[in-house]
């Protein structure tokens, strides 16, 4: 009797995951692809190839939400066509919603909260097997003791997986999860838990792992990150770490050239941590500390523990300690009972203290949180475009402005890989193959249509600031050997030590180096420049008779 036995290609199952929201989620993400790599599968870009489609959500705002829910209806067909494909809801709205998920969208079969998201691949198997939908979820912050609750949010991070990062040479690395500031217009405490530092070992051989994979640039993350205190019960005299310590110590691991940090809270931002980045050549002088509004009232109301004053005192801390720092922020406009004179005064700090860049949100009401609970959203939602929108203009402004100040100066900046415009390009080179081959083909239309995909996780959505494609080179080079490809010049992207985006003309070979560029155009969004070259010899040599 002859034995079928399945190949390699028949066993693999294929995953699509598409992530909405922060650095956090990506990292998430890059996790849960990693432990299902190793129960076989493989990515997709297509939600009709998968086996297996998950998406990973936001709750900050309720757009965020809202997609996520469209994008789920537009899977309720295919699941009936499709029984076995798994649905699954991760991240933040899965720990917000819970079964309410199951009840608009009852063909789900997964709903899992970020502090779970290791079972990810035990659930899936135990669905497979027919025991029906599954939701694995933490305790909310009033279901138990503090440290049952922090147990029911810990996270994973051992396993990682370099195609699903920003790019091949940078990768985000969790130091702390949770947060207790409890700010009135933010779920964040109750979908990611309280705030617990992960230990600083863990962190170091995390770190090591990634550079021994050819990573160069860490961002270390955090709700708030600056807040970073790990103290070791183990040790009797309970020896804290400090943020500034394990900077320290990350400092000198070997290949590692950046270090970035996000996000900070702006009463936590301590002389040694200033300190730390001023002194450390791999330290990114570059900052983001949201100060959400520069109303007094506001800020009160927003419960973010602090008065524009004493962040006024902060950023003068900064620029003594940095003086040539970059420090970018936060604002919430249109938040509960803000006046047009609250936001003037949001508008006339934006002025003077120049921010790189900002962060701009309409206020976006968030069942759960105090905000909701305690205060009318009263400031009508064309008064919140009309103020995002302005608030907006002063920004740019102020960053065109102070990126003129880089024209004819030479930058350190590490290549991430093509530009947004080259990725266009490749793409569009994609879709004109498509329709030749569509032409040539036997059974074809005969008019070269070239047919419009699905945008799932693969697609570059906004590649300055780095996207997952940017890795993965030489796909839009038909018919061109890998050495001509290497060496042929295309519009590639990278940012500075203070974060900045510059793009120009390169060749693949570069992706990854650091080099000095000179500026020579700016934007508000972006530097323009060139490759600085040095030019060697002449020289003499004496020829021996």
């Amino acid at each position: 009797m002859r034995v079928a036995r399945l190949t390699k290609s028949q066993m693999t199952k294929k995953l699509y995951i598409e992530t909405v929201g922060c650095q956090m989620n990506v990292l998430d993400s890059e996790l849960v692809v990693a432990s299902l790599r190793k129960h076989d599968y493989e990515l997709t870009d297509n939600t009709g190839d998968a086996d297996t489609i998950l998406f990973n959500t936001c709750s900050v705002r309720q757009h965020a939400e809202d997609k996520i829910y469209s994008a789920l209806g537009r899977l309720k067909h295919a699941k009936q066509s499709q029984p076995h494909k798994i649905i699954g809801v991760l991240g933040c709205m899965a720990q917000k919603d819970q079964r309410l998920i199951f009840e608009r969208a009852p063909y789900v079969d997964l709903i899992v909260g970020p502090g779970q998201l290791h079972q990810v691949p035990d659930l899936i198997k135990g669905i497979e097997a027919g025991s029906g939908q599954q939701m694995e979820v933490s305790l909310g912050r009033k279901d138990g003791s503090r440290d049952s609750i922090e147990r029911s949010h810990e996270s994973f991070d051992p396993l990682r997986d370099p195609a699903m990062r920003p790019t091949p040479f940078q990768a985000y690395v969790r130091i702390q999860i949770g947060c207790d500031k409890f700010c009135t217009y933010c779920i964040v405490p109750s979908v990611r838990g309280p705030e617990q530092s992960r230990p600083p070992q863990h962190i170091l051989s995390e770190a090591r792992q990634l550079a021994d994979e050819g990573c160069k640039e860490l961002i270390l993350l955090g709700q708030t990150v600056n807040s970073y205190r790990f103290r070791d019960a183990a040790v009797a005299s309970g020896q804290e770490t400090r943020m500034s310590d394990l900077l320290y110590a990350l400092h000198e691991i070997e290949g590692i050239e950046r270090i970035k940090f996000i996000t900070n809270y702006p009463k936590d931002m301590t002389d040694d941590l200033l300190e730390a980045v001023r002194d450390l050549p791999k330290c990114a002088k570059y900052l983001h500390v949201p100060i959400q509004s520069a109303s007094d009232r506001i800020l009160q109301r927003m419960k973010r523990g602090y008065t524009v004053a004493e962040y006024l005192v902060m950023m003068d801390r900064i620029r003594e300690w940095l003086p040539d720092a970059a420090v970018t922020s936060d604002f919430i406009v249109g938040f509960c009972g803000e006046t047009e004179e609250d936001f003037q005064l949001t508008c006339d700090l934006l002025r003077e203290q120049r921010f790189k860049n900002s962060f701009i949100f309409k206020y976006s009401e968030r069942p759960g949180t105090k905000g909701a609970e305690q205060y009318l959203d009263d400031v009508p939602e064309e008064v919140k475009k009309r103020r995002n929108n302005e608030l907006l203009a002063i920004q740019n402004q102020v960053s065109e402005e102070d990126n003129q100040l880089f024209l004819g100066r030479d930058v350190q900046v590490l290549i991430e890989g093509p530009s947004k415009a080259s990725l266009k390009l490749q793409e569009s080179g994609r879709q004109q193959e498509s329709g030749r081959q569509q032409v040539s083909g036997k059974g074809g239309s005969g008019k070269g249509e070239s047919g419009q995909g699905e945008s799932g996780p693969g697609a570059p959505a906004n590649p300055e600031s780095g996207s997952r494609e940017t890795g993965n080179h030489g796909t839009g080079n038909h018919g061109i050997g890998q050495q001509d490809a290497e060496s042929q010049q295309l519009q590639l992207t990278g940012r500075t030590m203070c974060d900045r985006i510059v793009v120009f003309d390169g060749n693949r070979r570069q992706i990854g180096q650091t080099l000095p560029v000179t500026i020579y155009d700016a934007n508000a969004h972006t530097l323009f420049g060139t490759v600085v070259t040095q030019h060697i010899g002449p020289e003499l040599f004496s020829l021996s008779g």
